[in-house]
């Protein structure tokens, strides 16, 4: 075995700078997130996702008259070719809908490359807007027609993007608690530093690739259950248990096996996820409307009783994903929509991501250290034995 070199352990590049950004940080101190200098509680308390998303692509939050234009602007650009949605309903319905998103998002690359804006190629900003106003309809247009056998109409005469995603799942009015939160969902899910997949699409932009390649590997990257899968996995374990003691005795069990829990921890977060108490909040509200209308689910309380048996017992905190799956839940929405909601919000990250690096490219291509065979000669076939 070859000799390693004595640059100091970077496996899964942990605690490596790897660039600038003017968009985000996470985890100042322990704790703390911010897009461009706003905290996070800050804007889930006094914004709705669409001023978010408006801040994310342009540094700064929208006026009024802004706001406006802004959200007229993504409900023009809703609609999908029809070539498109032949595709999405050609989709299985046993697929998983991150792939349905993958599909439908390279798709659209082919029918509406990035050359064909008015603005041109290399700028990207208007792919951006597409892809924000598309997904929502992508994913549900699948899932009816999948599901249901109805191509559903993307008209839905909702001005928000999160009160659009959420008739057209329904197919009904939303409830208005729903409505929230899945607006501050979104803020809390749209932009989080150089995470796996918003790194992974910076790489692919950093080769001068376009935006639905970035933003296609970046789905790809999401889609596992180290990143944005585990709030799946949380609600497969969560949903296992019919009362808190039941959750209690099973996962002192799943603690003493040393088998992973997934939704807790944080590789950049060390005190606590600062996203993890806003959507804790609204679980528990949601819980609260469930037992007034007739329906007493042990889900939160069982998700509760989760966290304080791994908070005594390993210090380990929620991070954003494990009460994001019981919140969904009684939105009800389906475990396999989870992550896709993920993407709904992450594009407006992902895509001011690709803007920046443009901005200031250079080719991402960090090396390795070597611990394979030393260098060796080549037997002859006849000769090797």
């Amino acid at each position: 075995m070859s000799t390693p070199s004595s640059t100091p352990n970077t496996k899964g590049l942990a605690g490596v700078t790897a660039g600038e950004t003017h968009i985000c940080t996470v985890g100042k101190e322990g704790v703390g997130l911010t897009y461009f200098g706003y905290g996070i509680h800050d804007l889930c308390e006094h914004c709705g996702f669409d001023e978010v998303s408006y801040l994310l692509l342009h540094g700064e939050l929208p006026s009024a008259a802004e706001l406006s234009t802004w959200q007229a602007e993504l409900v023009a650009r809703r609609e999908l070719p029809d070539a498109l949605k032949d595709t999405l309903a050609a989709i299985p319905k046993d697929a998983h809908p991150m792939d349905v998103l993958r599909t439908g998002v390279s798709m659209l690359g082919c029918l509406e490359p990035e050359d064909m804006f008015e603005s041109g190629p290399r700028d990207g900003r208007e792919v951006a807007v597409r892809l924000l106003a598309a997904m929502p309809g992508m994913l549900c247009f699948w899932y009816h027609a999948a599901h249901h056998g109805k191509r559903i109409e993307l008209d839905s005469g909702e001005p928000t993007l999160a009160g659009h995603f959420a008739k057209l799942l329904s197919q009904a009015e939303p409830d208005p608690l729903i409505r929230q939160v899945l607006d501050t969902s979104l803020i809390l899910y749209a932009e989080h530093e150089f995470n796996a997949s918003t790194f992974t699409g910076r790489i692919v932009t950093s080769t001068l690739s376009d935006m639905y390649s970035a933003v296609t590997a970046a789905i790809g990257a999401l889609r596992g259950p180290l990143h944005g899968g585990a709030n799946e996995a949380a609600m497969a374990l969560i949903e296992q248990f019919d009362s808190p003691d039941a959750a209690e005795a099973a996962v002192m069990e799943m603690l003493a096996k040393k088998t992973k829990i997934m939704g807790f921890g944080h590789r950049v977060y060390k005190i606590s996820d600062p996203r993890s108490d806003i959507i804790q909040e609204w679980s528990r509200k949601l819980s609260e409307q469930r037992a007034e209308n007739g329906d007493p689910t042990p889900l939160y309380a069982v998700s509760e009783r989760i966290h304080a048996v791994l908070k005594r017992e390993k210090n380990l905190f929620p991070n954003l994903d494990f009460y994001s799956a019981s919140a969904y839940h009684f939105c009800g929405i389906p475990t396999e929509m989870f992550t896709p909601i993920f993407v709904l919000s992450r594009v407006t990250g992902w895509t001011a991501h690709n803007l920046e690096q443009r901005a200031n490219n250079r080719l991402i291509r960090p090396s390795a250290d070597y611990v394979g065979p030393p260098t060796r000669n080549v037997t002859p076939l006849a000769e090797r034995s």
